[in-house]
């Protein structure tokens, strides 16, 4: 049987639009199989870049699911973060040191004059006060901190400074320990006790930062036993000023000039006296001693450096000691320069107190064995010059009793050079 004979283009047509589907099938699985691809390559991609940035957060703005299920508070900032550590590490180590005294118990009575005198009562009663025994009553509170395992503990010289009372130091747990006075700095307002540990027991305590590498604006945290009720106090601030000179008093007898102390604005109450004032790093960088009561966040703390000091001294010799020259001094200010015709506009100018008419010089120091006179200005020892900002207190603190030391001095228009074999200023 013959077959109809087919044109040419019967046969193309259906062939062409065979193929042409077949393209467009094709064409559009290949396309979503590799947008697939594609979208899944950048979504892997991304989410890793998501991932990196997330890990290269602070750990303060990482929060996890667990965080959030547990309902733990998560810092807000990484300086809140490190605040609420430095809070964390330090606290245990913070005491509060308690001032007990036995005080006499007054009482009042009546006394009747005329019961001898007429043999029995009479109407008359005069009211008497007389002593009913003593008892132990809080006398004053302060602050301390743990500076080593075995119960060496810093506090301020003003807190400790009555050899007449019972110290009692609590620990941020509530629980009580005899304080024994090892060592009071003639100096500072620095003092250091002993905490004796129970068998096997040892203490938490700090790490000691450095006073030289501090600067203003800096971030403080203080903490103490704020007016002697609340213990563990926190209150945070900046460094507002370094390098200043205080006359500070505890309202009663004590009163003394410190040099060199840390100004900060965090909040140092009644009570906060002898605790510690941390950076960000958890370090203790100086000890709280003062406030201006008449303003507003203007507080001061002693350089951490002195501290460290005082406590190898202690550990090695069981006392502080300073070297002393033995002179009464001002420091050349312009006004002092105008006021005394004096040549040099820096020093130690070696006079008396106004209104004391004592020589300047002590006698039998080393002052005085070196043959320093009064109207002297010492400019330099060893070559280091001596200003307002850096004092002749200051730079004798850096060395000991029986060091010998260059002092240049400038007498009646004369540069002298001596040589001062320095003493011992012990407390």
């Amino acid at each position: 049987m013959d077959f109809p004979e087919l044109s040419q283009d019967s046969v193309k047509e259906p062939k062409t639009k065979f193929s042409f589907a077949r393209v467009v099938v094709v064409s559009a699985i290949f396309g979503f199989v590799a947008g697939a691809v594609a979208g899944g390559g950048v979504y892997w991609k991304l989410n890793q870049e998501i991932e990196q940035l997330r890990s290269a957060l602070p750990a303060a703005q990482r929060i996890t699911a667990e965080q959030q299920a547990s309902g733990e508070y998560i810092p807000q900032s990484t300086q809140e973060e490190k605040i609420i550590q430095a809070v964390q590490q330090v606290s245990p180590a913070v005491v509060s040191i308690v001032l007990t005294k036995d005080v006499p118990v007054f009482e009042r009575v009546f006394r009747d004059p005329f019961e001898e005198f007429f043999g029995g009562p009479s109407p008359l009663q005069i009211p008497e006060v007389q002593q009913r025994g003593v008892e132990q009553r809080e006398v004053g509170q302060g602050s301390g901190f743990f500076v080593s395992a075995d119960g060496l503990a810093v506090t301020n010289k003003h807190v400790v400074l009555d050899d007449d009372v019972a110290y009692t130091v609590f620990t941020k747990e509530g629980k009580s320990y005899e304080a024994k006075v090892l060592a009071r700095d003639p100096a500072q307002d620095l003092a250091v006790l002993q905490i004796q540990p129970e068998q096997g027991e040892s203490f938490p305590f700090v790490r000691l930062g450095s006073s030289d590498v501090l600067q203003i604006g800096q971030t403080v945290v203080a903490i103490g036993n704020s007016l002697g009720e609340f213990r563990n106090t926190v209150s945070t601030g900046v460094i507002s000023g370094l390098g200043r000179t205080i006359t500070a008093s505890d309202g009663g007898e004590f009163v003394e000039t410190i040099e060199d102390v840390i100004q900060t604005d965090a909040a140092i109450n009644r009570g906060n006296s002898g605790g510690p004032l941390l950076n960000l790093a958890g370090e203790v960088i100086g000890v709280n001693t003062a406030t201006v009561l008449d303003a507003q966040s203007i507080g001061f703390a002693i350089p951490v450096n002195i501290v460290k000091r005082d406590v190898e001294q202690v550990q090695t010799g069981g006392t502080i000691v300073y070297p002393f020259l033995g002179v009464h001094y001002v420091l050349v200010t312009k006004q002092i320069q105008q006021e005394n015709n004096l040549s040099p506009d820096h020093g130690a100018f070696i006079s008396s107190s106004s209104g004391d008419e004592s020589s300047p010089i002590v006698p039998d120091s080393a002052a005085e064995k070196a043959g320093l006179q009064d109207g002297d200005v010492i400019t330099h020892i060893n070559g280091k010059k001596i200003t307002t900002e850096n004092s002749l207190a200051k730079e004798l603190q850096k060395y000991k009793p029986e060091d010998t030391i260059e002092i240049t001095v400038h007498r009646s228009g004369q540069e002298l050079k001596m040589q001062v074999t320095l003493g011992e200023r012990a407390e």
